[in-house]
């Protein structure tokens, strides 16, 4: 990525042309594990992208006094560290999040996601640069944790943004109910993979589409 990119060319490209998992297809164990509701997805996305800044910012700081020998597991401690950081937060003010994801926050230190923009990008750019890659690369996987989470809550509770309590305190939300029930498989493992499918083959769709129109108007203009 060209690190002249303005913010909103890099926000594009980190949440639509190359999203860690919805196009490079990484972290998907977490993305397919905790989106069973919209607050899962919310919770997890916003520690990862906490990560996933904070560690291009501090992978780019170092990287002149890291021997390339050991950039890995230098790039593992720094990430385990803040990921222990984000744990303690998590346990100390949202703990009832902090358990309903459980070992997936302290599973963030072995997202692909992460590790790739440290060795990618942080190690060769600019602090300023390598944090803003983190945030919109972060954004980008957190939308898409909230947007699978969303949806297979609907289909598979039959409601909308239950459990908010987690996140702000209070008596336990039921969220907005519309269905009484929904489809038990959407929030089962194969409705994971089927949720995210979609997700992927939508972007596709979406893309052939705007590539095609833009093809159109191209002919258009040479005639």
């Amino acid at each position: 990525m060209n690190s002249r990119l303005s913010i909103v060319d890099r926000l594009r490209t980190g949440i639509w042309r190359d999203n860690p998992g919805l196009v490079q297809l990484l972290g998907l164990c977490p993305l397919l594990a905790v989106t069973t509701t919209f607050v899962n997805g919310l919770g997890l996305g916003i520690a990862t992208l906490f990560v996933m800044t904070c560690s291009n910012l501090l992978v780019s700081a170092t990287r002149r006094f890291i021997r390339s020998e050991i950039r890995i597991p230098m790039y593992v401690l720094i990430i385990s560290s803040l990921v222990t950081c984000i744990e303690l937060i998590f346990y100390a003010w949202f703990p009832n999040l902090g358990r309903s994801l459980g070992i997936f926050i302290p599973l963030i230190v072995t997202n692909c996601a992460i590790v790739a923009r440290a060795e990618v990008y942080a190690s060769r750019n600019r602090v300023l640069d390598s944090a803003i890659d983190g945030l919109t690369m972060g954004t980008g996987f957190m939308l898409l944790l909230c947007s699978i989470g969303l949806f297979r809550e609907l289909i598979g509770h039959g409601s909308l943004l239950s459990r908010l309590d987690m996140l702000f305190g209070g008596n336990p939300w039921p969220g907005i109910v519309l269905v009484d029930g929904g489809f038990l498989l959407a929030i089962l493992p194969p409705g994971a993979f089927m949720s995210l499918a979609v997700a992927v083959a939508a972007k596709n769709a979406i893309d052939q589409r705007r590539k095609k129109k833009k093809m159109h108007s191209t002919l258009r203009a040479s005639r």
